[in-house]
């Protein structure tokens, strides 16, 4: 049987994720909370298996419930490892990122469908990380963009940002007290290595790597 716990401030949503749960045969919920702060006591009591948790909660935000959860776990020395799953409607790039960086083991959104949810339940409860389709998207481009900005060197990183700034050669030369022809040759570079051929391509991209 797979002990689950459910984190929402929403008591509609909670009651629905309950009674979704509650036909399965090998999953049971063992308790809910409508904050972090009051998650965690009751958590670190019940040891559930799965812990659904919502990211934007009152006070502490579910990324930081997820951190404080898994601190506790290990530094009480328990046996106990809980794998939480993010269960919310935001898909934007740093919610992902914070959530993964927390320790959550999965991140679904709130439009899954209940075959998704309860299949996110039972491959994380084995400690399998389960990922919305969109989700892994943002995460793979995001990977992407961190490569492209870590091959950049940081003279290069620093024309790229004036050039997003609307600076021309010359004043960035200027600005970075160098010729001009260094300037084009760290342009000539950029463009090499983020595979483009034009300075508003370079802007574009220095706004999609958050350089800008």
């Amino acid at each position: 049987m797979i002990n689950v716990y459910i984190v929402d401030d929403h008591p509609i949503l909670r009651r629905g994720l309950a009674g979704l749960l509650s036909v399965e045969d090998d999953i049971t919920v063992i308790g809910s909370a409508d904050s972090g702060e009051a998650a965690i006591p009751e958590v670190m009591n019940l040891r559930p298996d799965v812990i659904l948790m919502d990211l934007r909660l009152p006070g502490m935000s579910g990324s930081e419930a997820t951190e404080k959860i898994l601190d506790k776990a290990r530094t009480e020395g328990t046996n106990w490892t809980p794998h939480i799953v993010i269960l919310t409607t935001f898909e934007d790039d740093n919610s992902i990122t914070t959530a993964i960086e927390a320790g959550a083991t999965g991140y679904l959104l709130k439009s899954s469908t209940p075959d998704e949810i309860t299949v996110a339940i039972r491959e994380t409860a084995q400690g399998r990380t389960v990922l919305a389709p969109s989700v892994a998207s943002a995460l793979v481009h995001r990977i992407k963009e961190d490569a492209l900005t870590h091959s950049l060197s940081p003279r290069e990183k620093d024309v790229l940002v004036l050039m997003a700034r609307g600076m021309s050669n010359t004043e960035i030369a200027s600005e970075l007290f160098v010729e001009t022809s260094t300037v084009k040759t760290h342009i000539e570079h950029i463009f090499t290595k983020l595979g483009i051929s034009r300075r508003t391509q370079a802007i574009a991209k220095a706004h999609e790597m958050g350089l800008v």
